[in-house]
């Protein structure tokens, strides 16, 4: 892997896009063989059932999630484990309505699978939108292509003739979902995150925002390299059981508006700053690295903090780090990556 040291983040070591290693079955092999073989057209009838036939049908929210609960449950995918900060296993209760998405909110989640979109359309029925690090505003996308776009090419740029909205215009539009948003714009192996697109920052400022952050185990059901359709559908359905770790943050708020709007006080000497100020300001901007650089400039302070706030929520919460690797990082990895495999 040396000729890929470029790939790895300077500070941390850590290499987001490498694809993770499966172990090998041995002595199971036949019976990972047989499990392969046995799900494989299951998973295929129930999927194109659903996204063919029954997502069209009037069989309201509880029946779409019953069937992509279905489709969750052919590979194995029955162990999830569920945390949320400030709650205490067995009294979520209590905590409902204020420590779950609701309506009206908006989901920051990781990026690593397409297990992903389906795990949270089945547990919150949302509006999924795609991100990218050149604009805030994003792309309105189905769950369809929201698993697609796992399997896809990271983008800089959005698609020509894509309707791009704002996110505060589509929560007005869908008042009654909530709106997933993946701000690292394209996939990683579970071990770093990557920097945000700045579109979380066009939320209302009292919109709530919740960090989630998705694992698995095994992690070799991750998809950081584009296209790797059959090996994710092997490691999937050849092993018996999968866990899905879930973390739930708490709620943050985009803030960053009404802060970067708000006059700064003078100083008695008549300067709007002072040492203290340009120290503070030099001491935060650290983090900008850890932005899309082709929007770096149009965020302000306040706006920044938001983000890293929402960033180091997930960091925490999948216990990683974050990286100064980015979408175009990726890009240049899966090129060589393509190159070396065609060796």
């Amino acid at each position: 892997m040396e000729k890929y040291s470029q790939y790895r983040d300077r500070g941390s070591g850590i290499a987001p896009f490498f694809p993770i290693p499966t172990k090998p079955s041995g002595l199971y092999l036949p019976f990972h063989i047989f499990l392969f073989l046995f799900r494989i057209p299951i998973l295929l009838t129930v999927t194109l059932s659903y996204f063919i036939v029954l997502q069209w049908l009037p069989i309201g929210s509880l029946g779409k999630k019953a069937s992509l609960w279905l489709i969750l449950g052919t590979p194995g995918i029955w162990w999830i484990d569920l945390q949320i900060d400030g709650v205490k296993r067995g009294s979520l209760a209590r905590y409902h309505q204020t420590r779950l998405p609701q309506p009206g909110t908006i989901i920051a989640s990781s990026l690593t699978s397409p297990i992903d979109a389906l795990y949270l359309a089945a547990i919150f029925d949302p509006i999924f939108t795609a991100s990218y690090p050149s604009t805030r505003l994003v792309h309105q996308i189905s769950l369809f292509q929201a698993l697609l776009r796992a399997f896809a090419e990271p983008q800089l740029e959005p698609p020509t003739n894509t309707n791009l909205c704002n996110l505060e215009t589509l929560i007005r539009k869908h008042p009654h979902r909530a709106v997933v948003v993946f701000p690292e714009c394209t996939t990683t192996n579970g071990r770093g995150i990557l920097p945000f697109s700045p579109s979380l920052l066009t939320s209302p400022p009292r919109t709530k925002i919740f960090p989630i952050s998705l694992r698995y185990s095994p992690a070799d059901i991750t998809t950081p390299v584009p296209g790797s359709y059959v090996t994710f559908l092997w490691n999937l359905l050849s092993q018996p059981t999968h866990c899905i770790r879930v973390r739930i943050a708490e709620v943050v708020y985009n803030n960053g508006q009404t802060a970067a709007s708000a006059p700064r006080p003078n100083s008695p000497n008549g300067y709007n700053s002072n040492f203290l100020d340009t120290l503070q300001d030099d001491i935060s901007s650290s983090s900008e690295t850890l932005l899309g650089s082709e929007e770096g400039d149009g965020i302000t302070l306040s706006e920044r903090r938001v983000l890293d706030k929402i960033a180091e929520a997930l960091a925490r919460l999948g216990r990683v780090k974050r990286v100064g690797l980015g979408v175009k990082e990726k890009l240049d990895f899966v090129q060589a990556w393509s190159r070396q495999r065609r060796r």
